[in-house]
């Protein structure tokens, strides 16, 4: 079997389930897209450095953040430290996905870079190997034309519109104002705006990585304070 027969889902069917369960998903991801490559390109980068990035990360929250800290020159230790800490939950997704399901050497080491949030919430073992690589891929090529077209247009028609260097930071304060509507919990918006506080203040040039770290253990102890309550 060759390498491409190996990464190519097989049958139609299995094209067709996964479109029925994954297609919604598929074009949010695709405007998702979108907008990461107008941010690319409001940063000052090349349009066409948004699908690259995008075909060779595909880890949408870490390619945004990745985006602002080369736009500020952050140190490569920064860079290192901050993808790791943001894509730590891989290491817990990788324990449950159900990865024995699919066949061929090739396509499940596809299937092991192709894992993202979407994909692991929507793929379970009782699916066959087509429908996960076809979940998957209809995944990572849905983020790379969007951020194709998103970078095209952010460097043509949307090219001189002021303003937009500004659509990172308001993507995440949408991302916190979503993710409290969904789970309200004051002390841990307080230990973040704390944490955040603390890196401002002790290290300003890399405060996203004392940050999140600060973060990171403020957790830690309050998980293991309410373990033993």
């Amino acid at each position: 079997m060759t390498v491409h027969e190996e990464l190519q889902p097989t049958t139609t069917g299995s094209f067709v389930d996964a479109f029925r369960s994954a297609g919604v998903i598929w074009f949010g991801l695709f405007t998702l897209g979108l907008g990461f490559g107008v941010v690319v390109t409001s940063h000052g980068f090349p349009w066409w450095i948004a699908p690259i990035i995008s075909g060779v990360l595909f880890a949408g929250s870490v390619e945004f953040v990745l985006i602002g800290m080369l736009a500020a020159a952050a140190p490569l230790a920064a860079v290192a430290v901050t993808t790791f800490l943001v894509n730590s939950r891989h290491l817990f997704y990788g324990l449950s996905f159900p990865l024995h399901r699919v066949e061929g050497r090739f396509a499940k080491l596809y299937s092991i870079f192709a894992l993202c949030d979407e994909a692991f919430a929507m793929i379970t073992s009782r699916m066959r190997s087509g429908r996960i690589l076809w979940t998957q891929l209809g995944l990572h090529m849905s983020w790379m034309v969007g951020s194709f077209l998103g970078g095209l247009a952010g460097h043509t028609v949307l090219g001189d519109v002021q303003g937009l260097d500004f659509v990172l930071t308001a993507l995440f304060v949408v991302l916190v104002v979503d993710a409290y509507r969904a789970d309200p919990n004051r002390v841990t918006l307080v230990l973040a705006v704390l944490s955040g506080a603390v890196g401002l203040l002790f290290s300003p040039g890399s405060m996203l990585v004392v940050s999140m770290c600060v973060f990171t253990m403020t957790l830690i102890v309050r998980h293991v304070r309410s373990a033993r309550a």
